[in-house]
């Protein structure tokens, strides 16, 4: 009876294990058909829509010499820039989980669930680092940090620096191509937040948040790396307990400052949506009601996670204070529980 080779089976063309198997190479494919359509006068301005940040409004400085000034707002064109930079942002998931992540896993040869967990943090802190930094740097260009009137001064802010504009249309993006099936609620939180805040123009408020958030989570998913690593490092976890619960505070207070008392008393006040100015009692209310109910989701969500590690702590405790191996009491040659020793037994038989 002969020997069966072993052969390795290519799943179909555009069958589901071939999409899953190929889905970064087949993303890239996608963007390059868009990046080549700049080469041609044909397809450009098509490309154009989807590659470039839309909505471009300049203005001039007042002073000596007037500078023009390129501002952007917003409008139903950014979806396709968004589903572009949805396929980078996947591209760009595929070569860190290739070329980073794969290569640690195969050297620490992880469980399944620590697997899973690894490359779910390593993805997650490479992004919360990258956004956390890039949106600090627009906030220290825009001043927002040491006026903190600005966030509601002047609303609606309907004009958007292009680094700002750009950082919107890339969390967007980002949060889109998420997969991850235990986290959809965050993923969907974190969606109807962003575009929330984006298309009331609300972008200052959203920014701040944004990097207070990303650099608490940022710390969390750290310590975890190094928890995976080494078991009995887990004082980072501590640090981000203490931040997690501080952050939740300036969230509600920032919210409440900004949407409950600074829009509240403008002098901007009702509804225009040409103007983008959505700033009447109905929406200021609605925005403070989704931030508080997804603040307390949050602490809920939190309290539960330190009361199951607690719980788990305690079990591994008794466990350990079970498996002590009795102890030889030397003076009298008895055991703790009473019996001889093997030594005293040696003495008394002789």
């Amino acid at each position: 009876m002969g020997i069966r080779k072993k052969t390795t089976k290519t799943p179909p063309v555009l069958s589901h294990e071939f999409v899953i198997q190929n889905h970064a190479d087949i993303v890239s494919c996608v963007a390059m058909v868009f990046l080549l359509g700049l080469m041609f006068e044909v397809t450009s301005k098509f490309a154009v829509l989807f590659i470039t940040v839309q909505y471009n409004v300049t203005i001039s400085t007042s002073g000596p010499e007037e500078t023009p000034v390129n501002h952007f707002h917003h409008g139903i064109k950014d979806l396709a820039t968004t589903f572009f930079y949805m396929l980078v942002a996947i591209i760009m998931h595929a070569i860190i989980q290739e070329y980073v992540l794969d290569k640690i896993n195969r050297k620490k040869h992880f469980s399944k669930t620590k697997h899973s967990k690894f490359n779910e943090s390593g993805q997650l802190s490479a992004f919360y680092l990258f956004s956390s930094g890039w949106g600090a740097s627009i906030l220290m260009s825009e001043n927002l940090l040491s006026n903190p009137v600005s966030l509601w001064e002047g609303y609606p802010h309907t004009l958007m620096p292009f680094q700002m504009k750009f950082y919107f249309i890339c969390q967007l993006g980002y949060w889109l191509h998420e997969d991850i099936p235990r986290q959809l609620v965050y993923i969907f939180l974190y969606l109807v937040h962003i575009a929330g805040a984006y298309i009331l123009n609300l972008n200052r408020l959203a920014l701040v948040l944004l990097v207070l958030h990303y650099v608490v989570e940022l710390l969390f998913h750290m310590s975890r790396l190094v928890y995976f690593s080494n078991e009995t490092r887990q004082s980072g976890f501590t640090l981000w307990a203490v931040l997690f619960v501080l952050c939740r505070l300036l969230t509600l207070s920032l919210s409440v400052l900004t949407v409950g008392f600074g829009l509240a008393t403008s002098e901007n006040q009702g509804f225009d949506l040409s103007a983008g100015n959505f700033n009447v009692i109905f929406v200021r209310i609605t925005v403070l009601a989704a931030i508080c109910l997804t603040q307390a989701f949050m602490m809920w969500k939190f309290i539960n996670f330190q009361l199951r590690r607690w719980r788990e702590h305690g079990l591994t405790q008794n466990l350990k204070k079970k498996q002590v191996p009795a102890k030889t009491n030397g003076v009298n040659g008895v055991n703790s529980n009473g019996a001889d020793s093997p030594r005293a037994k040696k003495e008394k038989s002789s």
